[in-house]
């Protein structure tokens, strides 16, 4: 055999152990996060709330606990969590958002959700009719692009 072959044949294998080792990780970590929907769905209560603002903050701009920062791995630290800012009764709480429901929370109304511990897992208007998604705003390019289609195409590229 050349030498060509065997480095082909030691990548292959190396290849091969790899996506082997990824797929058992990825079943260990999806049976981990099939547990924590099961202990969500078992402890969420349902809640009115008057919703006073929205955004995506880091985890220590977010006014959460200590406990929950401390708690977060070193490598997610610096990520933006959906965090909602709602009164809930006479207080007002900073709480986390299904990255699901996030963009159906409305803003400046009251709403029934379900919360578990300071996540919210589901989100309903005051009154129970189901919440629509906001559009999202488009930047310029979306708003170039759209008036390009309107127009009917692109102008033809002229090249040198």
């Amino acid at each position: 055999m050349s030498t060509g072959t065997i480095v082909l044949l030691v990548i292959l294998a190396v290849l091969a152990a790899a996506l082997v080792a990824l797929y058992f990780y990825g079943k260990k970590l999806q049976k981990k996060q099939e547990e924590q929907n099961a202990a969500v769905e078992a402890s969420k209560q349902p809640v009115t709330m008057l919703i006073i603002d929205k955004k995506r903050l880091p985890i220590k701009q977010a006014g959460l606990p200590d406990a929950v920062y401390e708690s977060t791995p070193r490598y997610l630290r610096r990520s933006r969590l959906p965090i909602v800012k709602a009164k809930v009764g006479p207080k007002v709480m900073n709480l986390v958002a299904d990255e699901k429901i996030f963009d159906q929370i409305p803003v400046k109304q009251q709403v029934k959700a379900m919360v578990s511990g300071i996540y919210i897992v589901e989100v309903r208007g005051a009154h129970g009719q189901v919440l629509k998604a906001e559009p999202k705003k488009k930047g310029w390019l979306g708003r170039t692009m759209d008036k390009i289609r309107e127009k009917g195409g692109a102008a033809p590229v002229k090249r040198k």
